[in-house]
């Protein structure tokens, strides 16, 4: 129903004395802050208190676990590093062959 449509009818009841009919549904409500509340800015170094806040609530690995994930990234490094060796071995007399024709 077209806005203007809606405000005749709305005119029309209220000329005739009527009550404008119940909602079917709420009216949303709206999101965000209320704009009547002012905000308050928090001072200067609210930011690192709530950063170092924040840090506490971390979960920080053990030394074991440090030990472990070090070990598991260099055995990964090697690995690849392996393969990628293996790759250029492999491919090293193509490319000076065919792709630069030396």
């Amino acid at each position: 129903m077209a806005r203007e449509t809606r405000r005749q009818r709305r005119d029309a009841r209220r000329a005739a004395g009527e009550e404008a009919p119940a909602r079917s549904t709420p009216r949303p409500v709206p999101a965000g802050p209320d704009p009547a509340v002012a905000v308050e800015h928090p001072r200067r170094g609210g930011f690192i208190r709530e950063s170092v806040a924040e840090l506490k609530k971390v979960d920080w690995p053990n030394r074991a676990q440090v030990i472990q994930g070090t070990i598991v990234v260099i055995v990964a490094c090697i690995i690849v590093g392996a393969f990628l060796w293996g790759a250029d071995q492999i491919l090293r007399p193509f490319v000076r062959d065919v792709l630069l024709g030396q």
